[in-house]
């Protein structure tokens, strides 16, 4: 089995390397002799996120278009309107999808929000997942390491350009950290609610909860990067900075700028 082969070797950074190379090789789909890859494709032509206070410029593939109709048509479901149905596959776009989501947030509680988010998870994995993931990979260091490389690979279509980084888990240094240079999904939406109930929450409550794999995210609101770091249980919410973040006024749309924290939240 592939994730045996890997298991002694993974300590080192060239084995961490290698296991990227490895990753990235096996997200890519062959379409007759075009090779098409799950990452992101930034617009510009030095391939890094458009500083702060610009609109970063993508140019989304197949597979990546694929995706965010698969989430996105998944979460019409719950957005209290009748897109699903209206729309084709492939309708969807980042934008829509970000829209999409907005709608699910309006009328809902926090806690609601989060809800929906696992249970779309949930209905796109196969039966019997979270199970079977949490025997592949118990909550070891390698297991921590192994899910962020994978994490560099399959969610740039969701969160832009991300890179493996060494973190401190338990007072031990380990390459389990994803540096998110700038969140799309944060950029696009502009919602300190929308980035806190629709993504970080239920995603460290699902790699945590659901499949035993401890996560915490931490989001950077200041310049919208994002480090997450496997291995880590996440604090209490009441505990946590991202609790008490104000709205980003200059960026979303619905903003509250007399309220000390985001009413969404």
């Amino acid at each position: 089995m592939v994730v045996s082969s890997v298991v002694p070797t993974m300590n080192s950074p060239a084995a961490l390397v290698s296991t990227n190379h490895y990753v990235l090789q096996k997200s890519r789909v062959m379409l007759g002799k075009k090779t098409m890859s799950i990452q992101c494709r930034i617009a510009d032509a030095s391939g890094e996120p458009a500083p702060m206070g610009q609109k970063t410029k993508y140019g989304d593939g197949l597979i990546e278009r694929a995706f965010m109709n698969l989430f996105a048509r998944k979460m019409d479901k719950f957005a209290g309107g009748a897109e699903e149905e209206k729309r084709g596959w492939f309708d969807y776009d980042y934008e829509s999808f970000v829209e999409t989501s907005r709608r699910v947030m309006i009328g809902r509680t926090s806690l609601q929000q989060q809800q929906i988010v696992r249970e779309v998870l949930l209905s796109i994995l196969p039966p019997g997942a979270p199970a079977q993931f949490r025997k592949l990979f118990p909550p070891t260091r390698w297991a921590a390491e192994f899910n962020a490389a994978l994490t560099t690979v399959f969610f740039q279509w969701l969160v832009g350009p991300s890179q493996v980084v060494e973190v401190e888990v338990d007072g031990i240094k380990q390459a389990s950290g994803v540096l998110i240079k700038k969140c799309r999904y944060l950029e696009t939406s502009g919602c300190v609610g929308m980035c806190v109930n629709l993504c970080k929450i239920p995603t460290q409550d699902f790699f945590t909860n659901e499949f035993g794999l401890p996560l915490t995210m931490t989001p950077n609101f200041e310049d919208m990067s994002c480090e997450m770091k496997y291995g880590q249980l996440p604090p209490k919410f009441e505990e946590d900075p991202a609790s008490k973040q104000a709205c980003l006024t200059n960026f979303c749309s619905i903003a509250n700028p007399n309220a000390s924290a985001c009413p969404k939240l």
